[in-house]
């Protein structure tokens, strides 16, 4: 395993941040941490990355102990953290340089680990380090967390603020390391990314709700979601809520997601209800899951 996490718990102050957690990586594999803000994620990584000690339980990452072999644990990991932390006044080539002469190397001795993504920001290479978008940024980071070969490397949240198109190239770049031998834990809030891992914990308030492919989870999600939509969405969601038989209800896309209560559930009875309700345009049809169905109806339980 790349990382092995057994129990582990962290509080500051009244507040536990983590609730014993445990779940392995394995190596090469591109890992998600899925949950929204406040869930644990970012102190889960700091604790990894020996940045911080956790209350109780313990954790290895490529075969070495967080506490013990802290050292260790520095030269062969790469962190990204949430906010941008590189030098705002150094420019792109200066912060790389930085970094690598940090580690003990050279930019050229592992240019071609960074390669693919540098050359998309190589020709602002004299540009300070403050004044890159959102996208080079996260590049420039990237290449930085990079720069010593690590064995494991650790993103948190590294799309969050950023454009879709830079979202989607972010992704593609982490498939690419992957494939050179790299591990990949990720963070993120958004659901979508979550099936672009090869597996994922969904977290929430500090706890680990499911570990698994994000197929499996899906599969195993045994209730029935359905589409509702109609004219005026506002009324439409209030009237759900409002159904004694409803279990879940959220807005999802164009659509509202509602799960019912009841094992012979009949569209028929809630178009009925709802048209009594006033509402127009009433469309009800079954849906496949998503990652994110299922973490709304494990975060209800």
């Amino acid at each position: 395993m790349s990382i092995k996490i057994d129990n582990i718990s962290k509080s500051f102050g009244k507040i536990k941040a983590l609730d014993n957690i445990s779940f392995d990586v394995k190596k090469n594999e591109l890992f998600g941490i899925i949950g929204p803000d406040g869930a644990g994620k970012t102190t889960l990584f700091r604790i990894l990355t020996t940045l911080l000690i956790a209350d109780e339980g313990t954790a290895n990452v490529a075969d070495y102990d967080v506490i013990k072999d802290y050292n260790d644990i520095r030269n062969h990991v790469g962190y990204m953290p949430g906010k941008f932390s590189l030098y705002q006044d150094l420019t792109i080539e200066e912060n790389l340089e930085f970094f690598a002469t940090i580690f003990g190397t050279t930019v050229e001795a592992n240019y071609n680990l960074i390669e693919d993504i540098y050359v998309q920001i190589e020709p602002f290479k004299k540009r300070r380090a403050g004044a890159l978008s959102g996208g080079m940024k996260q590049k420039l980071a990237l290449c930085c967390a990079l720069i010593h070969k690590p064995k494991v490397l650790f993103l948190d949240e590294p799309t969050t603020g950023v454009d879709a198109v830079s979202r989607q190239e972010f992704w593609q770049m982490l498939k690419k390391l992957q494939h050179k031998g790299i591990t990949i834990l990720v963070s993120t809030p958004y659901m979508d990314e979550a099936e672009l891992c090869d597996r994922i914990a969904l977290i929430d308030k500090g706890e680990i709700l499911n570990v698994d492919t994000p197929q499996q989870i899906i599969d195993n999600f045994e209730r029935i979601i359905y589409n509702v939509s109609a004219k005026n969405t506002y009324k439409l969601i209030n009237d759900l809520k409002s159904y004694e038989y409803n279990h879940s209800v959220f807005p999802f896309g164009e659509f509202i997601h509602y799960i019912d209560k009841r094992a012979d559930f009949n569209t028929t009875h809630l178009a009925k209800y709802l048209e009594e309700k006033g509402n127009e345009n009433i469309k009800i049809s079954a849906t496949k899951a998503s990652v994110e169905d299922v973490f709304m109806d494990l975060m209800k339980a």
